[in-house]
């Protein structure tokens, strides 16, 4: 058996400008990091040798690869040219379509275990790539490319995306003690309410190339990036929260169900009781919302809050890794 565990991420600033109808025009840059929420896949040597079995919400023990239902596995398998014996099974921490990059984090994953499967070594950079390659080329998904460099990378960076295509990863060293505050400052809560972030993002997509008032914000947007980048480096935690807010109120402009009624209530809520400012995490619609919160006023923001429910988090710094290759491995 093979495992790997591959980090969930939290996006701050610049979401949106992954696109490529903006980035081929504009530079795109968004600042994120990874979480310690993963999401962990392991291989087995399946015992049918001409079978193969998938296990994640349900499963499926295919004979042919093109039986396959989940849409990653079957591109993924497709791509290492696998027929038979092998067995894949999928755990997370946390929900799909709640806004963490749950299924980047499955692919980038995936990949990396099935690498490891057949004994080669590839770099973080490589596994973003290709994890893009298969969701926005292959599957034809209306989705950026952050996720995929944010999980394989893990960390705490600025991800620049080029108009040639290329893409940079820079990561983001700050005083231990600023990081600790950082950390102990957000704080994510779970609207209760999944959705489907394709029709959110096809509609954001549409507007990025077509409507110049969408473009401008979302430019605008991007220029958060720096601003933000500078305010971790002198430690000024409450302009982080201010710029976290001023990037919300640009993003629920881009598409017209990136929040709702009930979204606004709660975001005015948290306003209200301590929070400096926060953002609905991943496409919107629902799934988490995230707050900068100074710890003496998280209790009160609790309180009004409830019945949400809490998702207690620290960063993570390694990205997708290799955590278990158990003996049998050489049956492969």
């Amino acid at each position: 058996m093979i495992v790997t565990k591959t980090p969930f991420r939290i996006s701050f600033v610049g979401g949106g400008s992954d696109l490529e109808s903006f980035y081929r025009h504009y530079q795109g840059a968004v600042l994120s990091t990874t979480i310690n929420k993963y999401m962990y896949i392991s291989s087995h040597y399946f015992f049918d040798e001409d079978k193969i079995r998938i296990k994640y919400s349900k499963t499926e023990t295919v004979a042919d690869i093109n039986e396959i239902q989940h849409p990653i596995v079957k591109e993924v398998i497709r791509e290492f040219k696998i027929n038979g014996a092998l067995e894949i099974s999928s755990n997370a921490d946390v929900p799909t379509g709640t806004g963490l990059g749950s299924s980047s984090a499955f692919t980038v994953g995936l990949l990396h275990n099935l690498y490891t499967m057949l004994g080669e070594h590839v770099s973080k950079k490589r596994l973003a790539e290709e994890a893009c390659d298969i969701e926005i080329n292959k599957l034809k998904e209306p989705i950026g490319r952050q996720d995929q460099y944010a999980v394989a990378f893990g960390g705490l960076n600025i991800i620049e995306f080029n108009p040639d295509g290329t893409v940079n990863v820079e990561p983001i060293h700050l005083k231990k003690e600023v990081y600790e505050v950082l950390e102990d400052n957000l704080v994510m809560f779970y609207t209760g309410e999944n959705r489907e972030a394709s029709s959110i993002l096809t509609e954001q997509k549409q507007n990025l190339e077509s409507n110049k008032d969408k473009i401008n914000i979302l430019k605008r947007m991007v220029s958060l990036v720096p601003q933000m980048q500078e305010t971790l480096h002198k430690g000024d935690l409450h302009k982080f929260g201010d710029i976290l807010h001023q990037n919300w109120a640009f993003k629920q402009q881009l598409a017209s169900k990136i929040t709702n009624i009930y979204i606004d209530d709660l975001y005015t809520k948290a306003l209200k009781n301590g929070a400096v400012g926060g953002k609905i995490l991943g496409a919107g619609g629902g799934g988490f919302l995230l707050f900068y919160c100074e710890k003496k006023n998280q209790d009160q923001l609790r309180k009004a809050l409830f019945p949400l429910r809490e998702l207690k988090f620290k960063f993570d710094n390694e990205g997708s890794k290799i955590i278990y290759i158990g003996d049998e491995y050489g049956e492969y």
